[in-house]
């Protein structure tokens, strides 16, 4: 990322250090309650769609079919997954109730981590980021009016953010790589494509691949690992990742399987 995004302010919103204290507080009380629910572009990440169809139980092909739309917004070589919203009026969450939320312990990183924003960049080697947050302030939310203090450390505990942040890290890397136009002249319609969002955002479609062809056997695995990818979503989708990077760029840190040679 350029050296801009670590500017004081960007795109009206406020750099704020992590011991610096802000105010916020959302609650039933707070007059503009579940206003941010309604007619909001909300963008979903790989973890937050394992968390959401887990919470719910149902499969991630659900999920993403009723639950989602795909859009190229900031990336012209990759969809983004949005959050569908009702076919009403005030377009409101699907999850959205007269009580609040209805998925709460389960909702998206958006959500939870509103009105903190995290940006992340490489600084030098490629290993290390620089990670700097900001206040952000919609015109309608009363919550900044609220007298309760945080610093963004207590902010990303209350809100169990820290998983999410660990998580979307991943996906970053990603999607970086999605960013170089990977498909070439195929552009956004090829089968590469495809096999990338399933590894990335389709658990169960992936792990039916993973596991119902030969897939397992081109790569050198642990046992161990095998069977993390038979009991974990979340670590099918870091397979994922992995897959996902090495199929496109012939790096990372998966490693093929070593043909077998016949003794002479």
């Amino acid at each position: 990322m350029k050296d801009n995004l670590f500017n004081e302010q960007i795109f009206g919103r406020k750099k704020i250090r992590t011991k610096d204290r802000f105010r916020f507080d959302c609650h039933p009380e707070v007059a503009c309650f579940t206003q941010c629910c309604k007619n909001a572009d909300m963008y979903l990440y790989p973890y937050d769609i394992i968390r959401m169809k887990n919470g719910l139980d149902i499969s991630s092909d659900r999920f993403l079919e009723q639950y989602t739309v795909q859009a190229f917004r900031d990336n012209p070589y990759f969809p983004s997954l949005m959050l569908k919203m009702s076919d009403n009026k005030e377009k409101s969450c699907p999850f959205l109730s007269s009580d609040g939320c209805t998925i709460y312990k389960d909702r998206p990183f958006s959500c939870r981590s509103y009105p903190v924003e995290r940006a992340v960049a490489r600084d030098g080697d490629e290993n290390e980021r620089r990670v700097l947050y900001f206040i952000m302030r919609h015109s309608y939310c009363l919550g900044h009016k609220e007298s309760r203090e945080w610093t963004v450390p207590e902010w990303i505990q209350d809100q169990e953010m820290e998983v999410y942040n660990k998580m979307n890290d991943l996906w970053v890397d990603v999607d970086s790589i999605f960013r170089a136009n990977p498909w070439g002249s195929q552009g956004n319609h090829s089968p590469t494509l495809k096999m990338a969002f399933m590894a990335c955002f389709n658990m169960d479609m992936f792990k039916r691949f993973v596991f119902e062809s030969s897939f397992l056997s081109r790569f050198d695995l642990s046992g161990e690992r095998i069977e993390k990818l038979k009991r974990s979503d979340v670590e099918l989708m870091k397979f994922g990742f992995d897959w996902t990077t090495f199929f496109l760029t012939r790096s990372g840190p998966l490693v093929l399987t070593r043909p077998q040679t016949n003794p002479s």
